[in-house]
C-alpha cells in the first residue's frame, strides 16, 4: 500500500481542502499577505480541486484547454515563476504547461499548509529535517509524542482503514529517505498502541546507510524488528521466526530490543537469495491509475522524475564499478556486484507491462553496465518490445556513437552521468575511472542519437581550489552551449561513514569534524578541508549559472557575473569542447566488433541505364536514400544485410565481413569501407559495435 498516496488524495480533494481551511480561519496566528491571498480564494480552490486532481491523473485531459486559458485556477505566489513556459513547452504544448500549471497551484496549498498547519509537510517527503538531522533521536521522539499534527490526523484515519481492511499480522514498512523517517514510526506508533499484535518491521535505504550503528533503543517503541540491505532473506527468516520454526538468535541482520539494549541477530545462515530468483516486482494491491503526474519543474531530467509513472528495475545487484571515493562503496548494495541476464529482464519488462499497462521504466541502477545494456538493448529489440526507458551511466568510453544509436532503437531517451568536479586531477582523485575529454564525447555520441544527456555536477569536493570551480564551470558552460548536455545539476560534496572518503580522510587530505558513533543515525559528516578553497559561496552562482544555460542563454556573460565576490579566471580555453568535438577518428573498424543493419532491407535492385553500377533502394521509417555501386557489389550487400539483422543472433563481425568480401573477390575491402557507399549505410542503420 502506498500510504503517502492515500494521504495527497484524501488531503487534496474538495472535503480535505475544506476542512484545512476551516482549521486554518480558526488560527489567530498572523499570516502571510500570500497564505492570506489563498484563504481568500478557498471557494475557488474547493470548487476546483477535485478536477485538476483528476486532469494530473490522466482522466481529464480537456481540461488542459481550460486550464491554459488563465481564468481557471485560483493563482498565488508560484504563478510568479510562470516567466519561462514559452521556454518550456512553446505554442503547442498545451497538456503539459497545464500540468506545469496544476502543479503550481498544488505548490501554493502546500505553501499555506507549511505555512499556517503543518511546518514538517511535503509532497514527497514529510518532516525531512528530523530525519537529516537525526544524530540523536530525542526530537524525533519528542514530536512522535507530541499532538497529531493536520496531516498526522489523515494518515492515521487511513491506516485504521487499511488494518482493518487488510487484517494484517505484520507490517513491514520501507523507509528509503530521511523525509520517510518519521511518518513510518508514526505508523508503527499507532500499530503498536492500537494492534500490539501485529509485528511492525522496518528497512529501506534510509536504515541501510543511516542505522548501521544503532545504540539507541527508544526506536523500538515504535517498530519490533529493524533489518539491513536486501530484505528478501531477513523478512523470510522473520515469518519462520514468528510461526515457532527459528530462534531468535538465527535471524538474519536484523535489530531487535532485548529489555532496554539493542541487540544485533546475524548468525541465519540462509543466503542472499540471487537477482535470478527473486522473482518479478509485483505492482498488485497499488492504485496505479491514482497517481499524479506532475511537471514541478522545467529542468528536462528533474521532469522525467515526475512526469508519468516509471516502472522501477534494476539491470544488476550493486555497482559494476564500485570505485568511486564519494560513494558508500563499503556498503552491500554498491559492492556486491551480481547482475541479471538481458533475457531475464526482458521477461520482467513485459510482465510488468502486462500487469500495469506501462511500458516506460526507470533502471535505477547507481551506473548500468554498459556491456549488459547493450545486450539488453538486441533482446529487446529481438522481441520487438515497444519500451521507453532511461538510467544512469558512467561516461565510459565503450559508449561510442553507434551503441548509442543501439540503445536509441531499443527505447533509452535519456542518461544521467556524473560528470561530478569537471577536473581531470579530481576525478583522479574521485577515482571515478574516467576524464574529461571521455566524458565530452561520451556525451556527443548521446546527444548525436538523440538521447538527452543530464550530468551530475559537484563542488566541494576535498582539495578542490577556487581555481578548479570556475574551471568546472566554463567546462559546463561549453558543454550546454554545444549542445551536448541538456539538463544538469550542482551537487554540494558530502563525506558519508561508509565512502572512502569518510573511511580514510586523511587520504584526502581532511578530517572530520563531527563524530560517527552517534546513538542514532550515522551517515553524513562534517567535512574540514584545509586545503581547499570556502565551497559555500560558490552555491548560489553555479546554480543560476546552470538555471540559465539550461535555458540557452547567457553563455556570453562572463563568469565572475555569476558570483558576488573575486573569482579567478578561467584557464580552459574558450573551444575546449568544440576541440574535442572536431576530432576526427581516421581509424578503421576493429576486426572483432559486430557488424548490425538496424535499417529496412533494400527493396529493389536495377541497373541504371548503359553504367555498370546498380542502384539499391532503401525505405527506412524517416527517410528514402539509394546507394550506387557495382552491380556483384549490389547484389553481394543485399545478400548480407539480412544476416546483419538483430534477429540473426549467428552474429558478423567486421573481420567476418572482410573475409566474406574477399572470398566474393569483390575487390579492396579498406577502399570500399571508406568510400561513399559505405559511409551512406552507416548514416542510415548499419552499426559497428
Amino acid at each position: 500500500m502506498d500510504l503517502s498516496l492515500e494521504v495527497i488524495l484524501a488531503l487534496f480533494s474538495s472535503r480535505g481542502l475544506s476542512s484545512l481551511f476551516n482549521k486554518v480561519m480558526k488560527r489567530n496566528a498572523h499570516l502571510s499577505d500570500n497564505a492570506e491571498r489563498i484563504i481568500n480564494l478557498r471557494g475557488n480552490y474547493v470548487s476546483t480541486i477535485d478536477n485538476v486532481i483528476l486532469f494530473l491523473q490522466g482522466k481529464n485531459p480537456v481540461l488542459a484547454n481550460l486550464i491554459c486559458a488563465g481564468n481557471y485556477l485560483p493563482e498565488a505566489s508560484r504563478f510568479d515563476e510562470t516567466a519561462d513556459l514559452e521556454w518550456a513547452f512553446g505554442t503547442a504544448g498545451i497538456y503539459d504547461r497545464a500540468r506545469h500549471l496544476a502543479t503550481l497551484y498544488l505548490e501554493d496549498l502546500s505553501d499555506l499548509i507549511s505555512e499556517a498547519v503543518d511546518p514538517d509537510f511535503g509532497f514527497s517527503r514529510y518532516a525531512e529535517r528530523l530525519g537529516r538531522s537525526a544524530a540523536s533521536f530525542d526530537e524525533i521522539d519528542g514530536k512522535l509524542n507530541s499532538p497529531d499534527s493536520f496531516i498526522g490526523g489523515i494518515l492515521k484515519v487511513l491506516l485504521k482503514k487499511a488494518v482493518r481492511r487488510f487484517k494484517p499480522s505484520a507490517l513491514a514498512i520501507s523507509v528509503p529517505f530521511p523525509g520517510n523517517l518519521y511518518s513510518a514510526l508514526k505508523c508503527g506508533q499507532w500499530i503498536k498502541n492500537n494492534h500490539s499484535e501485529i509485528k511492525v518491521i522496518m528497512g529501506g535505504g534510509y536504515v541501510n546507510t543511516e542505522l548501521r550503528s544503532l545504540k539507541d533503543p527508544r526506536i523500538f517503541n515504535y517498530v519490533d524488528y529493524i533489518t539491513l540491505d536486501d530484505g528478501e532473506a531477513p523478512l523470510l527468516n522473520l515469518m519462520e521466526y514468528f510461526e515457532g520454526a527459528r530462534e531468535v538468535c538465527d535471524l538474519k541482520r536484523t535489530f531487535v530490543r532485548a529489555g532496554n539494549k539493542i541487540q544485533y541477530f546475524n548468525a541465519s545462515q540462509t543466503g542472499d537469495f540471487h537477482q535470478n530468483d527473486l522473482g518479478c516486482p509485483d505492482y498488485s494491491g497499488l492504485c496505479l491509475d491514482k497517481y499524479l503526474s506532475l511537471v514541478e519543474t522545467v529542468n528536462p531530467m528533474h521532469r522525467l522524475w515526475s512526469d508519468g509513472r516509471w516502472n522501477k528495475l534494476t539491470l544488476a545487484h550493486g555497482c559494476y564499478w564500485g570505485k568511486c571515493s564519494f560513494c558508500d562503496s563499503s556498503l552491500d548494495y554498491i559492492k556486491r556486484y551480481e547482475p541479471n541476464t538481458p533475457a531475464l529482464i526482458c521477461d520482467r519488462m513485459e510482465a510488468i507491462i502486462k500487469q500495469t499497462g506501462q511500458n516506460g521504466f526507470h533502471f535505477a541502477d547507481e551506473a548500468a553496465p554498459p556491456l549488459l545494456l547493450k545486450e539488453l538493448a538486441l533482446e529487446i529489440i529481438r522481441r520487438g518490445l515497444t519500451v521507453v526507458w532511461w538510467t544512469n551511466i558512467r561516461f565510459e568510453k565503450s559508449f561510442t556513437g553507434d551503441v548509442c544509436l543501439l540503445l536509441k532503437e531499443a527505447g533509452c531517451i535519456a542518461v544521467a552521468g556524473g560528470l561530478e568536479v569537471a577536473s581531470d586531477r579530481l576525478l583522479r582523485l574521485i577515482n571515478k575511472g574516467v576524464t574529461v575529454s571521455q566524458a565530452v564525447e561520451v556525451a556527443s555520441n548521446f546527444a548525436g542519437a538523440g538521447i538527452m544527456v543530464h550530468t551530475y555536477l559537484m563542488y566541494g569536493f576535498p582539495t578542490q581550489t577556487a581555481q578548479e570551480s570556475i574551471d568546472a564551470l566554463e567546462i559546463v558552460r561549453q558543454l550546454f552551449m554545444s549542445g551536448i548536455v541538456q539538463s544538469g545539476f550542482w551537487h554540494r560534496f558530502a563525506m558519508t561513514v561508509h565512502s572512502e572518503t569518510g573511511r580514510n580522510p586523511e587520504k584526502f587530505h581532511v578530517r572530520k569534524g563531527s563524530p560517527d558513533d552517534n546513538p542514532f543515525a550515522n551517515n553524513e559528516l562534517l567535512c574540514i578541508d584545509r586545503k581547499g578553497c570556502d565551497h559555500g559561496k560558490f552555491s548560489d552562482g553555479l546554480r543560476k549559472s546552470l538555471y540559465n544555460y539550461m535555458h540557452g542563454i547567457a553563455f556570453d556573460f562572463p563568469l565572475d557575473r555569476w558570483f558576488d565576490f573575486d573569482v579567478p579566471v578561467t584557464r580552459i580555453a574558450p573551444h575546449f569542447v568544440s576541440s574535442i568535438l572536431s576530432r576526427e577518428d581516421n581509424g578503421l573498424p576493429c576486426g572483432n566488433r559486430s557488424v548490425l543493419w538496424l535499417g529496412n532491407l533494400p527493396m529493389i535492385i536495377r541497373g541504371t541505364g548503359k553504367s555498370v553500377a546498380t542502384e539499391i533502394l532503401f525505405d527506412n521509417k524517416q527517410n528514402f536514400f539509394s546507394i550506387r555501386v557495382k552491380k556483384d557489389l549490389a547484389f553481394w550487400l543485399c545478400g548480407l544485410l539480412p544476416k546483419l539483422s538483430v534477429s540473426d543472433k549467428r552474429g558478423y563481425s567486421v573481420a567476418d565481413i572482410k573475409t566474406d568480401f574477399k572470398n566474393h573477390k569483390l575487390g579492396d575491402f579498406e577502399k570500399f569501407i571508406s568510400g561513399r557507399a559505405f559511409k551512406k549505410l552507416r548514416e542510415n542503420g548499419l552499426i559497428i559495435i
